[in-house]
C-alpha cells in the first residue's frame, strides 16, 4: 500500500499566536462594551463571523496607523511554531494557514518572527487616509458563517483525497473545516466542540507536541483515512 503523504493546515489567531490578535485589536482601539457584546453574539451564534468583523470594524471611531502598528508588534506567534514550520520544511510536509484573522498583522508578525513568505489565506484589511478600518473577504462563502474565510473551501481545494489530512487549531472558526481532516489537534473552543460533537482529537498545547505527534503518525505504514472526514469531502462535491 502507498504510504500517504501528509497535508497540515493550521489556523492563525490563537494558535500560531499567542492570543487572539484579532480580538486584542479591536478591545484595545474599540469601545470596549461594544466589542464584547459583538464577540459574544458571534460566540452564541447570533451573528456570522462576516457580521462581527464588520461590526468590529465600525467600533473604531478612526485610528492611528501607527498606533496600529506598534501595537501589533508586542504580540508574537507561539515560539514552538518556528521550528514547527523548519520540522514540516524538512520533512516535505506540505503547510497551509488558514485564518479567519486579516492579512495586515499576519504580514507584520510573520515578518517580524522570520517567516515571511509562508502560504497563507486570510481576509483583507486596510487602514483609509482617515484612519476607518475596512475588511474585505476575497474568500467569503454564505454556506459557511462561522469563517468570513471559508476555510473548508481551502482544504477540500489545496489536498487530495489521497493526502492525509491534518488540522491544527484553537477556537470559533476551525469548527467546520477541522470536520473536513483526518487528524485534529484541538485546544480552547475547537477542543469543547469536537467533545461536544464526538469528533476525535488530539489535544494540544504547543507546537512541540503537534511534532512529536506527526513524527508518530509519519511512522505509521498505514495512515487510516477518517470516515466523518471522507463522508463530509464527499458531500461537498457532490454539492458543486
Amino acid at each position: 500500500m502507498m504510504k500517504r503523504t501528509l497535508k497540515v493546515f493550521v489556523d492563525f489567531d490563537g494558535t500560531i499566536t499567542l492570543e487572539d490578535v484579532g480580538e486584542a485589536i479591536f478591545k484595545k482601539f474599540g469601545e470596549t462594551e461594544k466589542v464584547k457584546r459583538i464577540i459574544e453574539d458571534l460566540l452564541s451564534d447570533k451573528i456570522s463571523s462576516r457580521q462581527c468583523w464588520d461590526e468590529l470594524c465600525d467600533s473604531v471611531d478612526n485610528i492611528n496607523k501607527a498606533e496600529l502598528d506598534e501595537f501589533i508588534d508586542l504580540l508574537d506567534v507561539d515560539p514552538t511554531f518556528i521550528p514547527f514550520v523548519k520540522f514540516c520544511s524538512e520533512n516535505k510536509i506540505d503547510m497551509v494557514v488558514l485564518s479567519d484573522g486579516f492579512d495586515y498583522y499576519i504580514d507584520r508578525l510573520f515578518n517580524k518572527a522570520g517567516l515571511a513568505g509562508l502560504k497563507y489565506y486570510s481576509n483583507k484589511l486596510f487602514v483609509d487616509e482617515t484612519g476607518i478600518l475596512k475588511a474585505e473577504y476575497p474568500y467569503f462563502d454564505v454556506d459557511s458563517p462561522t469563517s468570513a474565510n471559508c476555510k473548508k473551501n481551502h482544504i477540500i481545494n489545496h489536498s487530495s483525497d489521497d493526502e492525509y489530512t491534518v488540522y491544527i487549531g484553537d477556537g470559533n472558526s476551525d469548527k467546520d473545516a477541522a470536520q473536513y481532516c483526518d487528524f485534529i489537534f484541538a485546544k480552547d473552543g475547537l477542543a469543547r466542540f469536537c467533545s461536544m460533537e464526538r469528533i476525535s482529537f488530539y489535544p494540544f498545547r504547543d507546537f512541540n507536541e503537534v511534532r512529536n505527534k506527526l513524527t508518530e503518525l509519519m511512522l505509521k505504514k498505514n495512515l487510516r483515512k477518517r470516515h466523518q472526514a471522507q463522508l463530509k469531502r464527499k458531500s461537498a462535491y457532490m454539492a458543486e
